[in-house]
């Protein structure tokens, strides 16, 4: 296992998002694509990004809706089956199981998280 320093993990931009859609990639048996409302910076900046994510054997479309996730904000976009993912939801995993890290509360989406 690798460490890193505390100042390492404040760049880490975790926020809370929330799911507003899911779809299913054409030709991907893992991956679906998000999109989530990451509230708003103080600046204006977030809103709305998109996420593709490995979780179709675990999730469907219709009980991702409205879930409150941790997502990765500062992660470099990446191009995934031809759609552009800007940044990552966080999830756990062990064998074949996986499962969202979510919140129950009702804090509003773009609150800080860590």
């Amino acid at each position: 296992m690798t460490q890193i320093t505390y100042d390492d993990f404040k760049l880490l931009d975790l926020r809370l998002a929330v799911v507003k859609q899911a779809e299913p990639i054409e030709g991907a048996d893992r991956l679906l694509k998000l999109t989530l409302d990451v509230g708003k910076t103080a600046d204006g900046g977030l809103g709305e990004r998109v996420v593709v994510s490995g979780i179709k054997s675990a999730y469907t479309v219709e009980s991702l809706l409205g879930k409150k996730v941790i997502y990765l904000a500062n992660l470099a976009p990446r191009r995934l089956r031809g759609v552009m993912s800007e940044g990552m939801i966080l999830a756990a995993s062990d064998d074949d199981l996986i499962a969202l890290l979510t919140v129950d509360e009702s804090i509003k989406a773009g609150a800080q998280v860590g």
